[in-house]
């Protein structure tokens, strides 16, 4: 705790004073966050640091896998986040965000590391859907790293499928106000690759394009039918 401590008061001393002005603004106006992001839990992968956003930029819940729970009558931290952060706080963009290197990947490709962990057992279920894919879809013989990596790419996959069951997203994309991103951080490279919902592939980011997985514009649904 000593060096949590230190950054405490470093952050009261040194930081605050110059962004006094800042954090006081924040509360007079309330937040207005851009997007929400559903990352992992990893304390190697912070959203805010990745993105280089400031203080009241995102809304961010994060959990073990980046994993979003179907929608159900099972009350949650993550689902009543998505609600909060569509319906009360009026975000246009949700991202999952998942990473290599991931633990609870690792968890799901050896159950028996889970044994003593039976609540992280229980919570990756609803990583499932990405396993089966990679054990029935994919090659049989993978590198271990690639089989994770294809899993940790995956998952961020079926989370969307699971966010998609949201009242509120279901409602935002139909009113074309939300769209959906997944993202895949390589930590070893600090590479950022989104999904794009058109060919169904991770590619990398560039500063002008920005590939969506999922984004519903006013009228496409009456097209659609």
């Amino acid at each position: 705790m000593n060096s949590i401590i230190q950054g405490i008061a470093s952050f009261q001393g040194s930081v605050f004073p110059g962004q006094r002005q800042m954090y006081q603004q924040l509360v007079r106006d309330g937040q207005h966050p851009s997007a929400l992001i559903i990352a992992c839990a990893d304390s190697r992968v912070s959203p805010e640091h990745i993105t280089q956003a400031g203080p009241g930029d995102l809304f961010v819940c994060r959990n073990a896998g980046n994993i979003v729970p179907p929608a159900s009558d099972v009350v949650g931290g993550v689902s009543s986040a998505i609600e909060y952060a569509v319906v009360a706080l009026g975000v246009r963009d949700i991202v999952i965000c998942g990473h290599s290197d991931c633990g609870a990947m690792s968890g799901l490709m050896k159950p028996d590391l889970l044994k003593k962990m039976p609540s992280v057992a229980a919570w990756l279920r609803h990583a499932e859907a990405a396993e089966r894919i990679v054990c029935e879809a994919y090659p049989e013989g993978m590198d271990p790293q690639e089989r994770h990596r294809a899993l940790a790419l995956e998952n961020v996959v079926v989370q969307l499928a699971n966010l998609r069951t949201h009242p509120s997203v279901a409602v935002g994309l139909a009113k074309g106000r939300l769209r959906l991103h997944g993202w895949f951080f390589e930590i070893e490279s600090g590479a950022l690759l989104a999904y794009d919902g058109t060919t169904g592939r991770f590619r990398p980011i560039a500063e002008a394009d920005m590939p969506v997985a999922q984004s519903l514009l006013p009228g496409d649904r009456m097209r659609a039918a």
